[in-house]
């Protein structure tokens, strides 16, 4: 079992680390919470396939719950496997198919917050 966590910002790196674990693609994760009332952070991934996509967002889910973070508040998308909203409340994961992460381009929206440097 992984080290337990309480703060929000560090559930959100645990879940950037877990995408990183199944992907090669950036994962990023951003300080939305002086511009945005509903999450403090957004953490963005993406895969090449839809298969990889639900691999990555399981990932996510059982690694911030191994280090005592919440469950999700709900999640979307996983049926369709294209863009699935992990929303946990203080931080959002979008998990993307990379030609979906591309046309959406949060990262071009959300330009002007800080990112969040979550490397080991």
């Amino acid at each position: 079992m992984g080290q337990t966590v309480t703060d929000p910002v560090d559930w959100a790196i645990t879940a950037a680390r877990a995408a990183a674990s199944k992907t090669d693609e950036r994962t990023v994760v951003l300080d939305v919470g002086k511009v945005l009332s509903i999450a403090g952070w957004f953490v963005i991934t993406s895969g090449s396939n839809p298969r990889q996509v639900r691999t990555i967002a399981e990932e996510i889910e059982a690694k911030v719950a191994e280090h005592g973070g919440p469950r999700p508040i709900r999640i979307e998308g996983a049926d369709a496997r294209q863009w699935i909203l992990m929303d946990y409340g203080d931080f959002i994961v979008h998990v993307f198919l990379n030609e979906v992460r591309d046309f959406y381009d949060l990262e071009r929206l959300w330009a002007d917050v800080d990112t969040v440097e979550w490397g080991p």
